[in-house]
């Protein structure tokens, strides 16, 4: 017998906001520990929490971003379980009445659809040395949205397509960096099988907190894998929650899955529910930014770029961000501009080990660097050496061009006197040429390049030797 996985995504998504859900603390990844807290995010006795508009602005922005129905009337409510990064003993979510329902995201021609999003307080964080445990409560009350998918996913590859493209919506919304290294987006993963072909769910087990794309996608193999063999070796799968070692390429038991009534919900007596008017909702769809599928077709009908090239610049919201400042220092080749981009400034930055968001080449020297290729200042071999000079030590290409004396020799007598010269040296291969043999051209342009040691305008020798070749 063959299967299936069946596969629902759980994404919890930090709203971009200064400060926290609840309470005026600033929100700052690396702080100190325990130092961005107050009676609020502490849950001391008599303190009361205050909804964050920004906050809610902005998940509102992310329903529509996701294709959401937004609920007019949302309510807040009090997750109860004991843990020692929950101060409070609960956490304030929604649960029965979210703040969006119904939405949908099409990937890879598939419709996965989102059953929910909503607004919630993150935890603080333990950290775990030796037989110690710390708890910094820095964290705690950090405003999240709970993104949940229906069990739409039908293989390890669509769920990491689909958290790819969600989180390019996120950064496309500004609603979230989404950046998995700081726990900006977190990933639960609810995976089952069944026969293929049947229609029946089978029991459900929530693999916690995978923290990237690659993982996601091991993990779901790996547990997919697990399942398969526990129930073709005749055994049961055991609802529980597991968690995902890379080291090993396995899921491990933590425990037992908990239900909804384990948490014992209770709308929260201490906020309102949250009336959000049809004329707001309405304010921040007309002021929605441009989302992925906008600018590809805008990338591509503007500047002319091929899909490929413009579904990467969409792809990476910060490449796609550096083009388009690039271009307005010069826009004369938005084709180049992508391509040294893409190519050769990516290229130089991954051949030195640096992220490209640390990289101190700034769009206006990419675009000084397109202007001297295309002014004939540069030829494409010493706008290589230039664009990695800029790479190292973040000089403008001008500043190169002049230290390093690379400036291209465009002058034509200049080039015709090193033409004259590699015609007298090279008899044999002129008659060769002029007997028929033009693949001996690239070898005589070879010759005048080396003298001019790399500076000569290629297409002046080109034409220049061309010419002197059929006299």
């Amino acid at each position: 017998m063959e299967f299936e996985p069946v596969i629902g995504l759980e994404i919890h998504v930090q709203i971009e906001t200064r400060t926290k859900l609840f309470c005026s603390c600033p929100v700052e990844f690396g702080a100190e520990p325990n130092s961005n807290v107050c009676p609020v995010c502490l849950g001391l006795p008599g303190s009361l929490p205050v909804i964050n508009r920004r906050a809610v602005e902005l998940a509102i922005r992310a329903g529509l971003a996701l294709n959401c129905r937004i609920n007019e009337r949302s309510v807040f409510a009090r997750k109860n379980y004991f843990y020692p990064d929950l101060p409070k003993g609960y956490q304030i979510s929604q649960y029965e009445e979210p703040l969006a329902v119904e939405g949908w995201l099409e990937v890879g021609g598939k419709r996965v659809r989102i059953r929910r999003l909503h607004l919630e307080e993150d935890a603080g964080k333990n950290i775990h040395e030796g037989s110690k445990t710390y708890v910094d409560l820095n964290r705690a009350g950090t405003p999240l949205m709970e993104i949940v998918t229906e069990p739409d996913i039908d293989s390890p590859e669509l769920a990491r397509e689909f958290l790819e493209k969600l989180r390019n919506i996120m950064r496309y919304a500004g609603v979230s960096k989404a950046d998995m290294e700081k726990g900006q987006l977190r990933c639960d993963i609810n995976i089952s099988i069944r026969p293929k072909g049947s229609k029946e769910l089978g029991t459900r087990v929530e693999v916690k907190n995978v923290n990237s794309f690659r993982f996601v996608q091991k993990a779901i193999e790996a547990e997919f894998e697990r399942q398969v063999k526990l129930v073709k070796g005749g055994e049961k799968v055991i609802q529980e929650t597991r968690t995902f070692d890379p080291s090993t390429g396995l899921t491990h038991p933590m425990r037992t899955k908990e239900e909804a009534e384990d948490y014992r919900y209770f709308p929260d007596p201490d906020l309102l529910p949250l009336l959000v008017p049809r004329e707001w909702i309405e304010e921040i769809k007309a002021r929605m930014p441009e989302m992925p599928e906008q600018r590809l077709e805008r990338l591509m009908k503007d500047y002319g770029l091929d899909e490929k090239t413009a579904q990467i610049l969409v792809d990476n919201k910060d490449f796609g961000d550096f083009f388009e400042e690039a271009l307005k220092y010069y826009r004369e080749d938005p084709k180049l501009t992508a391509n040294w981009l893409l190519n050769d400034l990516l290229g130089s930055l991954r051949d030195t080990g640096i992220d490209f968001e640390d990289s101190m080449v700034k769009p206006e020297h990419l675009a000084s660097l397109i202007k001297l290729i295309k002014e004939g200042t540069l030829s494409s071999k010493l706008a290589k050496e230039v664009i990695k000079e800029m790479v190292r030590t973040g000089k403008e290409p001008e500043k190169i061009v002049e230290e390093r004396g690379l400036k291209q020799v465009s002058d034509e007598s200049a080039i015709r006197s090193l033409v004259e010269e590699v015609l007298k040296e090279n008899p044999k291969e002129v008659e060769r040429y002029r007997s028929g043999e033009e693949k001996v051209f690239g070898f005589l342009v070879g010759q005048v390049m080396k003298k001019a040691k790399g500076k000569a305008n290629p297409q002046l020798v080109n034409k220049i030797l061309k010419e002197m070749l059929s006299l």
